[in-house]
């Protein structure tokens, strides 16, 4: 893997730009699209309904003699392991579909949540002076400098895809780092907020009222405690022990001090994940009714609550 020198400068194209004609000229006839109970431009709708489906984002790469290329896609997705292909959807009017044919190779570089102005920046929309992108190469492929993950895949088939072409490629290289990933949903940024505590953010004197409202329990190894999709009816303090929290495809444990069903216990419910006790566990179980009941008299309980909750909805905005 080389670093590209200071010196090297060649152009940098970002964004839509036209191609010209290609393989892909041959459109079938085009039937009306049924938006239901919708009202307005199909068009408009079918693009506000794309838009519910929550992607990452990615800057696409290629180079091209002394030409570089990048533009923001999150028209990306893994299609096979063994052997690895990932498929990529590209305006047929952006200037990479025009620069990729079979045996090419394109980069794809996974932006992290503090790289939204890259991804702006790529997608040619005006940014702040200084955001500039810094590239390191694999396989002859430009890649994103600090992005969370990157690939480099060589074209190994191309596909007609309406306004859109499609190319399939086989990985030849991937690695990744530590950080959460930059989001899109509904045409904005979003952001996944990995710190879901909300009453152990509380002071301990405002806290401490709240929580001896509740009873202790105990459970032994493999007791259930909490069981996913039931309604939540209470938030338990962990004071002895640690419990397992079993959500589909993922596994974490947990130990003293730690409040377990605060984020469900707010609405009622569902559970999100089955909880275990991980050996004997000695707990402090507090019922929703009571919970509602301390914040009723204790306003300044309620209200730095409120905080908490509102400094997590900035965080995604």
């Amino acid at each position: 893997m080389a670093t590209l020198p200071d010196e090297f400068d060649v152009p940098l194209t970002t964004g839509a730009g036209l191609s010209g004609g290609t393989q892909f000229d041959d459109l079938p006839d085009n039937e009306a699209l049924d938006i239901g109970e919708l009202e307005g431009d199909p068009a408009i709708a079918f693009r506000r309904t794309l838009g519910m489906f929550a992607t990452g984002v990615t800057v696409l790469t290629t180079r091209k003699g002394e030409q570089v290329h990048g533009m923001t896609a999150n028209a990306f997705m893994s299609v096979s392991l063994n052997p690895p292909l990932v498929l990529i959807s590209l305006d047929r009017r952006a200037r990479l579909c025009s620069m990729l044919h079979e045996a090419s190779r394109f980069g794809v570089s996974v932006l992290g949540d503090d790289q939204a102005a890259l991804s702006d920046r790529f997608a040619g929309r005006a940014v702040e002076d200084g955001v500039e992108a810094r590239f390191f190469v694999v396989h002859d492929t430009p890649l994103v400098d600090g992005a969370l993950a990157h690939l480099v895949a060589r074209v190994v088939r191309s596909y007609w895809g309406g306004d859109h072409s499609l190319f399939l490629g086989h990985v030849q290289y991937a690695r990744y780092g530590e950080g959460r990933p930059l989001l899109f949903h509904g045409g904005r940024y979003e952001r996944i907020i990995e710190d879901p505590r909300v009453f152990t953010q509380l002071p301990v004197e405002l806290l401490e009222p709240i929580m001896a409202r509740g009873e202790e329990r105990r459970y032994n190894d493999g007791e259930l405690l909490m069981q996913l999709g039931e309604r939540a009816d209470a938030l338990y303090l962990l004071l002895e022990g640690h419990i397992r929290v079993e959500r589909p495809g993922r596994m974490t444990r947990m130990g003293p001090g730690d409040v377990v069903g605060e984020v469900e216990v707010l609405s009622g419910g569902p559970r999100t994940a089955s909880i275990y006790a991980d050996g004997p566990v000695r707990a402090l179980r507090l019922p929703r009714e009571a919970l509602i009941v301390a914040l009723e008299d204790d306003s300044r309980a309620a209200m730095a609550l409120i905080e908490v909750l509102a400094s997590r909805f900035r965080e995604t905005t």
